[in-house]
């Protein structure tokens, strides 16, 4: 394992820079991650776990000691090192929570987070208990996008182990899903230390069954136990692991909505088939009141992971809620009949008239929603919103529901006639039939075609933008860059909350999911909502972004509105490029004034959230306001670019880039807004020209702000390669900015101070080229040169001999860690000695000057440096 800890004392040092840390010596020393369980990373604020394949959005917090939630946004550090290093718990995540996924030849190492882990563990306990008992284990329910596939590959992991004589059915409700979650186990098998098997029929089940009396993981779906009544066993050890088929229907009197038949409940028929069998649900939705028979075979909720705590969590975003069904102008009577049909369509024993009257319902509301002029409606309008709103989010990925597989040709058609060109960008995923018009075909293709479509749309780069579906992919499909789902399907209850977490994956950049509802889905949300706990009701119970996203983006923009208070931009949406440039750089000028210092840190704050809530509820605000949006934005992005870029490296092209494509976004503009004239010049201390540039600038903040943070950068540079520079331009900048701080320097004065220095630090890196020194062996020139007595004693070419000497000594007496071992240390300390003895270096300058080597050799031993110099083509000593 390795910890990455940055200290909480350092300036604009984050996790963030511990989780680059992390990255750079996986990549710089592979071998010391060889048996890694996992790395651990923080600045003491948040501190977070991930493994060697985590990226950035998958490092967790652990928020629990005991497996008790804490309603924290973070927790402490201690919650996390208590919770997760008992060595009874260390041991066991190491031994049953940590798995390697296969995905497409790569493998992926997952830990579990907090939530899997202690869930997992009771659902263990209440496995020994039902298995002993009445064969109820529970219902285990964690949200959608939680993790809940892989905490039924840590339950049955545990199972294989506790229990090595069972054997595991898992059970599905639909063919796609089966194949899902097979493949999930698949992926897993070496954890497992078996091999799983798929099930083709009722009777193939039976067969593996009655072929081990121990062992195995079969897989199923739960239709195929009405292929007959056959009884298949009456082993005890037996475990049968349902995802969301425990909602298949227990009476003997229930209609298939699909054939409008009479039919015995489907968990009914695969309990008598497994009498003895003990039982767990898993769902990552509520169980409802019509679903109460479900407790009488599974039993009681074994742990509840809900959406609030998910959120809190990072293990899942915010999904809201856009209406659009006025777009396509739909008679409101059809809207309001259809949502209270297909909410009756969720109840058992529904009768033959209710029957009846939602056949003809649903074949009235197809010819509507069917009609050419309907679909010419809902795809340009869906074309609109897209292009102008959302094709920008994230990767600009996609889904359409379609009413169902005539419809969703329909939209497909009318969408290559007004985009002829996006032929690779739009695709329709649903199952082929025989009886599908020959032209379909191709459009359709098979199931190894749409295995490639899956590919295509899962990877965030792929051709392939937005997905037409209609049951497919609606659940149990994973695509953590999609952000937008547009709704032209009745869904109900649970029905309707799987497939609206399609977009509630994590990803970088992804503020939350917009669902678009262009049928009227509004009242089946709330209604599904009344089963989930109260805190969910109470944060999601109403995802309208009218009501959500739109509310904080006034509150943060009329923010950034008072924290700019005083500069005039209100011409900012009518002028031209150039005046645009200046007012975006005055307001940074402005901000970036002494006695703006708290107005900056809320601006910033604000900007940022702001931002996040536009990226959701942009559709709703007027083109002026985006073009606010857009100025506020440029203003911070530049902040940031000033503040992200220390020595150099900063281009003026990069940041006019960075604008330019954040204001493409709300601004309509013909030319380009050029923030820095001279595009190629890259910000550095070292030009001249630039320096003379920056004298001239009449923003005086915003020129006090670049020159601060490029010296900044090079002095933090030196902290590795040169600690006596380092020390002595930091007190030089220290000292000048202080003065600065105090009034006791004008912004001229301040800039004239700060270029004075930065060519203090040209002349410093000049010297050691004038004297032939490479920059190790002028770190080290300096070490020697800084005692005041020793300074006049020996010439320039004496200093030299001995430096060159030293630097070569010192690299062959260098042995890993060296600095770390004490023998090694005072080896070293000997030979530094006896070279100062052989150059007759005054004594009363040798402790002095022995630190300093010291110190300089310890920054040095440092990995990044080295790597850094390694990288350069260097020959790093240390």
């Amino acid at each position: 394992m390795v910890i990455e800890l940055k200290s909480p004392s350092e300036e604009d040092v984050t996790v963030h820079d511990a989780y680059l840390q992390m990255r750079n010596y996986q990549l710089k020393a592979p071998d010391l991650f060889t048996y890694n369980a996992f790395n651990v990373i923080s600045d003491m604020l948040l501190t977070l776990a991930g493994t060697i394949t985590s990226d950035e959005e998958r490092y967790m917090q652990w928020k629990s000691v005991d497996g008790v939630y804490e309603d924290k946004e973070k927790v402490d550090y201690l919650t996390f090192f208590n919770g997760i290093f008992p060595k009874k718990r260390f041991l066991d995540i190491l031994r049953n929570y940590i798995c390697f996924d296969h995905k497409e030849g790569k493998p992926v190492k997952i830990l579990a987070g907090y939530h899997q882990y202690f869930a997992v563990n009771r659902a263990l306990k209440c496995t020994y208990d039902a298995v002993n008992g009445d064969g109820k284990i529970g219902v285990f329910w964690h949200t959608q996008g939680s993790g809940k596939s892989l905490s039924m590959v840590f339950l049955a992991r545990l199972i294989g182990r506790h229990f090595p004589e069972s054997t595991i059915v898992v059970v599905t409700d639909r063919n796609d899903l089966d194949d899902q979650l097979y493949g999930q186990f698949s992926r897993c098998a070496d954890f497992l230390r078996q091999m799983p098997q798929q099930a083709g029929s009722k009777a193939e089940l039976g067969d593996l069954l009655r072929d081990r009396e121990a062992g195995g993981i079969f897989f199923t779906t739960i239709q195929k136990f009405e292929e007959d009544t056959r009884f298949l066993s009456d082993r005890r050890n037996i475990i049968v692991m349902t995802d969301e088929a425990h909602r298949s229907q227990y009476g003997d009197t229930t209609y298939d909505i699909h054939t409008w038949s009479t039919k015995k409940g489907y968990a009914r028929l695969m309990r008598d088939a497994l009498p003895n069998a003990s039982f767990i649900g898993f769902t990552g939705t509520p169980i409802s009141d019509r679903d109460r028979d479900t407790q009488e075979v599974f039993g009681n909720y074994i742990d509840i992971y809900d959406m609030t705590q998910s959120v809190r969590d990072h293990a899942t975003v915010r999904v809201y809620y856009e209406s659009r069904a006025m777009k396509l102008k739909l008679d409101q009577t059809v809207l309001e009949e259809l949502d209270a049909e297909f909410i009756n369509l969720d109840d058992a024993g529904i009768t033959d008239m209710q029957v009846e009257k939602t056949k003809r319902n649903l074949s009235r509301l197809e010819a509507v929603l069917g009609a050419e002029q309907t679909i010419d409606s809902l795809v340009k309008d869906i074309l609109y919103h897209y292009t102008a709103f959302r094709q920008d989010q994230v990767s600009g990925k996609a889904m359409i529901v379609a009413f169902n597989r005539e419809i969703a040709m329909k939209i497909y058609y009318r969408m290559m006639e007004l985009r002829p060109d996006w032929t690779n960008k739009v695709k329709v995923v649903m199952t082929g039939s025989n009886k599908d018009p020959e032209e379909w075909h191709p459009i359709v293709g098979n199931e190894s075609y749409r295995k490639e479509l899956a590919k295509e749309f899962k990877s965030e780069n792929g051709e392939m933008k937005i997905a037409i579906v209609v049951d497919m992919w609606l659940t149990g499909f994973d695509v953590p860059s999609l952000s937008t789902m547009y709704v032209y399907k009745p869904m109900s209850g649970h029905n309707l909350m799987q497939a609206i977490a399609r977009v509630n994956r994590v990803f970088p950049e992804k503020e939350g999911g917009l669902v678009v509802d262009y049928i009227g889905i509004a009242q089946a949300l709330k209604q599904a909502m009344k089963q989930y706990t109260d805190r969910d009701k109470k944060q999601f119970g109403d995802p309208d972004i009218a009501k959500t996203a739109l509310l904080t983006f006034k509150e943060k923009y009329e923010i950034c509105e008072d924290c700019l208070h005083g500069f005039d931009y209100a011409a900012f949406p009518n002028s031209t490029d150039a005046k645009k440039a200046e007012l975006i750089r005055g307001a940074v000028n402005f901000l970036c004034a002494l006695n703006k210092q708290e107005q900056r840190a809320d601006f910033m704050k604000n900007c940022a959230l702001m931002h996040n809530a536009v990226t959701l509820c942009r559709s709703l605000l007027s083109n002026e306001q985006l073009q606010f949006v857009a100025f506020f934005d440029a203003v911070r992005v530049l902040l940031l670019k000033f503040e992200a870029h220390g020595q150099g490296g900063a281009k003026a092209k990069e940041i006019n880039e960075r604008i330019k494509n954040l204001l493409a976004q709300s601004v309509q503009s013909d030319g380009v807004v050029e923030l820095f004239n001279d595009k190629e010049r890259e910000f550095s201390l070292f030009d001249e020209s630039f320096l003379e540039d920056i004298k001239q600038m009449k923003e005086k903040n915003l020129a006090v702000e670049i020159l601060k943070k490029l010296i900044k950068g090079v002095i933090g540079g030196y902290k590795h390669t040169n600690v006596v520079q380092s020390q002595k331009f930091s007190d030089l900048l220290s000292e000048s900015l202080s003065a600065y701080l105090k009034g006791m320097l004008s912004n001229e004065e301040v800039i004239e101070e700060l270029i004075r220095l930065a060519k203090q630090i040209k002349e410093s890196e000049q010297a050691g080229n004038d004297l032939g020194l490479t920059k190790e062996e002028k770190a080290f020139y300096d070490a020697l040169t800084q005692p005041e007595m020793v300074r006049k004693a020996y010439s320039d070419e004496e200093f030299v001999a001995l430096t060159k000497e030293l630097t070569e000594e010192l690299r062959k007496n260098r042995t890993i860690d060296w600095n770390k071992r004490e023998s090694a240390r005072a080896q070293m300390r000997v030979m530094i000695k006896r070279l100062l003895k052989k150059y007759n270096y005054p004594p009363e300058g040798q402790e002095q000057a022995l630190e300093i080597v010291m110190e300089q050799c310890n920054q040095w031993a440092d990995q990044e440096y080295y790597d850094s110099i390694a990288e350069s083509g260097g020959r790093p000593i240390f």
